[in-house]
């Protein structure tokens, strides 16, 4: 009996112990979220001047009209989202085309080129900032969405050429047999065929490569200059620099950015999830 009362002593402070572990991680995850939730509808504009308690100093909606009126926001969001489509749609395009070459075809040097796509891969994209700005300066891509669009392209290819190349040698060879019986050529095969089947990782490449640019602050820098061309991370940055400190419209316009993001998000989840669910035939 005393064997069984101890017992249950062990399982309840295990179970205490765990329960306090995760309020202390969900604490630290979600404080910084909510803080900033509450910086976005709080008077004031300073960071200092925020309780630390979320929500103890008002409510306002006054930074989002400042946000909408007295910035750039929309041009901003704009530039962001041209941007982060015309990444994603190249990205989904090249990389499908180069990993069914890669996946269905047999030539010279394939291991060669196929290694050296992964030995690019595992320098950070940083190394290669001069060589990007010197080439994006000859071609006139500086200051240019396209150029931007053309740096994150490139910077996307390797991995995920990769990355869809092994998701399509999982898929059955027997079903371009057929097709090739049938008078199919590799264009169709590859169109009808492999990528109605390899729409999950199709899937999860479209939504890596939109994401990806969407607030990244290193290239737009380096490569925007003009302020009607500046993305949202550009856009959001001015707000806390040294020269201002206006986090409460920072966290608006953050807010306002996670909005849509969320949206899409859940959208797309589902959309995996199904793909998933309805992947053919694999070898």
């Amino acid at each position: 009996m005393r064997q069984i009362n101890y017992q249950k002593t062990v399982d309840g402070l295990n179970r205490a112990v765990i329960y306090f572990l995760f309020v202390i991680i969900s604490f630290v995850v979600l404080y910084p979220l909510v803080y900033v939730v509450a910086g976005a509808f709080s008077p004031g504009n300073s960071m200092a001047q925020l309780n630390i308690i979320p929500f103890k100093d008002g409510f306002t909606l006054e930074h989002f009209v400042e946000l909408f009126t007295k910035t750039d926001y929309g041009r901003w969001f704009l530039n962001t989202l041209i941007i982060s489509v015309e990444t994603s749609l190249a990205t989904v395009v090249i990389a499908s085309l180069s990993a069914y070459v890669f996946s269905r075809f047999k030539f010279k040097f394939k291991k060669s080129f196929l290694m050296s796509l992964l030995i690019l891969q595992i320098f950070p994209s940083f190394v290669g900032m001069i060589a990007i700005y010197v080439i994006l300066r000859r071609i006139g891509g500086l200051d240019t969405l396209w150029g931007l669009v053309l740096v994150y392209v490139a910077g996307n290819i390797p991995y995920n050429t990769w990355l869809v190349k092994n998701y399509m040698d999982t898929v059955s060879k027997n079903l371009d047999e057929a097709a090739r019986i049938d008078g199919a050529g590799h264009f169709r095969i590859f169109w009808q065929i492999i990528l109605p089947i390899a729409r999950p990782i199709i899937t999860f490449l479209g939504i890596t490569s939109f994401t990806a640019p969407w607030m990244d602050f290193i290239f737009p820098k380096m490569v925007l200059r003009s302020v009607e061309k500046q993305t949202l991370a550009l856009g959001l940055f001015s707000f806390v620099s040294d020269k201002k400190n206006e986090f409460t419209i920072f966290a608006a316009g953050s807010l306002v950015v996670a909005i849509p993001f969320v949206i899409f998000f859940l959208i797309t989840q589902r959309t995996l999830v199904t793909s998933f669910g309805g992947a053919a035939v694999k070898e």
